[in-house]
């Protein structure tokens, strides 16, 4: 390999912190051909693990240096959201018992590359595409080991776990959840449930948070919050709430209550 090629890609790996994927496209943007990219696979510098995607020989990543190069490189909102959020800043009441679940949302229009859909993650992905909120409302940068991603805010996070109620997510462990939603700004909880375009979270979200008797829930401005019309029956047979005009399971309605 040339001298010129070996500065190259010691610029590369010295711009690029360890343990992230390095997308081809992006390499390629950035003045690295794919004949280049080609050679240093040969010279054992750097190894594919799908199509259009690379990392360093020898590298060990996660899924997390997967989602540093959707939202860096490729520019996407995908972000891990929901439980898994949550879990990523100590918020979540415990971990999966069973199979490692990570969730997974991006804007309507995104999908995940098949790439990053074929790769064992030693988890099982779920990906929600949605417009429910908007991509870029309630998102904050976490560190890791070696670099740095977006993730739902908690606030946030929880209203995706509320996005996937009743069929992907248990309404009662959401509640546990929103719980420990303390010391959250009410300005920035205000801000996500007026551009929130599900009544369903938005109703669930406003009597959870009563329920918990949180704080900063008596400095929301509930007369801004499109709540929709007509009742919403999140399961059958379950305990109707007037107030939001939601029926949901009777054990979460009797909640903390006494007998």
């Amino acid at each position: 390999m040339s001298t010129d090629n070996r500065t190259k890609i010691n610029q590369l790996l010295v711009s690029q912190p360890p343990g992230v994927v390095l997308l081809s496209s992006w390499l390629t943007s950035q003045g690295y051909s794919f004949d280049l990219q080609k050679r240093y696979r040969k010279s054992n510098w750097l190894e594919a693990i799908g199509s259009g995607a690379m990392i360093r020989t020898g590298d060990k990543i996660g899924y997390e240096g997967a989602i540093y190069a959707l939202q860096t490189q490729a520019g996407l909102t995908i972000h891990p959201g929901g439980r898994t959020a949550l879990s990523l800043q100590g918020k979540a009441h415990y971990l999966e018992l069973s199979t490692k679940k990570i969730t997974l949302f991006g804007g309507a229009e995104e999908r995940l590359p098949g790439w990053f859909q074929k790769h064992n993650w030693e988890a099982r992905i779920e990906y929600y595409p949605t417009s429910f909120l908007p991509f870029d409302a309630g998102l904050t940068e976490i560190e890791l080991n070696t670099f740095s991603i977006k993730v739902s805010t908690p606030a946030r996070a929880i209203m995706e776990c509320l996005y996937l109620t009743p069929e992907k997510q248990e309404l009662l462990e959401c509640y546990e959840l929103m719980e420990g939603l303390n010391n959250v700004k009410p300005q920035l909880i205000q801000s996500l449930l007026e551009q929130c375009q599900s009544v369903k979270v938005k109703r669930l979200f406003l009597y959870m948070a009563e329920k918990a008797g949180h704080d900063w829930f008596k400095y929301l401005e509930l007369k801004n919050v499109d709540l929709g019309k007509g009742n919403r029956s999140i399961v059958k047979n379950g305990a109707y709430v007037p107030k939001y005009f939601i029926t949901v399971p009777r054990e979460l309605e009797a909640h903390g209550k006494s007998l």
